[in-house]
């Protein structure tokens, strides 16, 4: 398939080097997937379409290259500049009224369905403010537990045995350290069903519930998604705690305000916030909201994000955020480690670590169309940068405790070791 430079993709480029010169990704290509996991991927990817379209607050911008996923009938302007927006809006037959702002955003909401892209290239057109400057305008983005295209990890949890109890000798790794876990939230049974990873770990409180079902025990699409990166998390660290918050919904589906809410409502000894989720903008420009939640955390703690699994280079937020380390993901092969077949890349990458773990998980079924349902016994095996950054974050907890760093500190320590490529940023095992 043609990559964003031409007929011949960037990630092909980077295959053959490697084959030929024997570049950092190793002597191996990528395996191909079996068949019955592209079956089973495709199954994966269409509940999830299927879901997505009959969400009524979902819209989809579709401009090859450019898709972004956005709520209806909202638009966000810099609360400096919302006066003069919403004074345009009404001057060009656009009634709005102002909605409740976040993150130094306001909200100007439509009284009819609205090209809100349509709209927000207008008001970024310097023709439209003689004299004045453009203002800061976006619609309000979807943000997705990520994955293939714009939907979840492209292949669906598999079922897998009970994790081996934690190495006793590790057992200080991350202790005193707090990781934050912006995603599904936790599922009710984690501390019970997994006591050795996740019991003791947490602080169970209602509002953080993974609600995970669609009904009776069948999960939805990306049910149980926060306690799986909770127990990569704690794999990284064992003696690290976690505060997980809802951000998204268990289909995988967010926004930029829940995700700004999630953030607000974490403990204030959260030092390392691990957001394994994000979304593309109009434009590509750098989500609003997200900056500035960002710019407000404390400036000794550290944000990791999930660089997506799309396979392009086009910049993911808030992964692509300069204060964020963005993550990409590796497959492990006997040749050593080669990029994930869906992994995005780019120079706003910082880090990259092997995406398929195996981890804390729930009890049901997930049914895949036309396949068999998966039935899971609380543990499974997925792949995806979303679990690469889980990972990324725990590593940061150790080595915060290991050497008496700040999470800034750690960040920076572990940026400074070599790249392993400059697309994929620093090698973190």
């Amino acid at each position: 398939m043609p990559g964003p430079g031409g007929p011949l993709s960037r990630r092909r480029i980077l295959t053959l080097s490697a084959l030929a010169v024997a570049a950092p990704f190793g002597v191996l290509p990528r395996p191909a997937p079996a068949a019955a996991g592209d079956a089973d991927a495709d199954a994966y990817q269409r509940a999830f379409e299927a879901a997505l379209a009959a969400d009524q607050n979902v819209r989809r911008y579709t401009a090859p290259g450019r898709e972004i996923l956005y709520r209806p009938r909202q638009l966000l302007a810099a609360a400096a500049d919302a006066k003069r927006v919403a004074t345009w809006l009404r001057a060009h037959d656009y009634p709005v009224t102002v909605g409740a702002g976040f993150a130094g955003v306001t909200r100007l909401l439509f009284d009819r369905e609205t090209d809100i892209p349509g709209v927000v290239r207008k008001l970024r057109d310097p023709q439209q403010w003689p004299g004045q400057p453009v203002p800061a305008v976006q619609p309000h983005h979807v943000l997705l537990g990520l994955g293939n295209i714009m939907g979840n990890p492209g292949t669906p949890p598999r079922p897998a045995p009970a994790l081996p109890p934690p190495d006793p000798t590790r057992l200080g790794a991350g202790a005193g350290v707090t990781v934050g876990i912006c995603d599904t939230g936790i599922w009710q049974q984690a501390g019970a069903c997994h006591p050795q990873w996740l019991g003791g770990a947490y602080l169970p409180q209602l509002d953080d519930e993974d609600p995970l079902y669609v009904h009776t025990d069948v999960l939805a699409a990306q049910g149980g998604h926060g306690t799986f990166v909770a127990g990569v998390v704690r794999q990284a660290a064992p003696g690290v705690r976690v505060d997980p918050e809802l951000a998204l919904d268990p289909t995988g589906v967010g926004d930029e305000s829940t995700v700004v809410a999630a953030l607000s409502r974490l403990a204030p000894q959260v030092a390392v916030f691990n957001l394994s989720l994000g979304g593309y903008t109009l434009d590509d420009q750098p989500s609003l909201p997200l900056a500035n939640a960002v710019a407000a955390l404390p400036a000794t703690s550290a944000v990791v994000a999930a660089a997506g699994n799309a396979g392009t280079s086009r910049p993911l937020w808030p992964a692509a955020l300069d204060r964020v380390v963005a993550v990409a993901a590796v497959s492990q092969t006997t040749g050593g480690p080669v990029p994930a077949a869906d992994s995005c890349y780019g120079p706003w990458v910082d880090a990259c670590a092997v995406g398929e773990r195996h981890s804390t998980y729930v009890e049901g079924q997930l049914p895949l169309p036309g396949r068999p349902a998966r039935q899971f016994h609380g543990f499974a095996v997925w792949a995806g940068t979303s679990f690469a950054t889980g990972h990324v974050s725990g590593r940061l907890a150790a080595m915060m405790t290991a050497g008496g760093l700040s999470a800034d500190a750690a960040r920076a320590s572990l940026l400074a070791a070599p790249r392993w490529h400059p697309d994929y940023g620093v090698l973190v095992g």
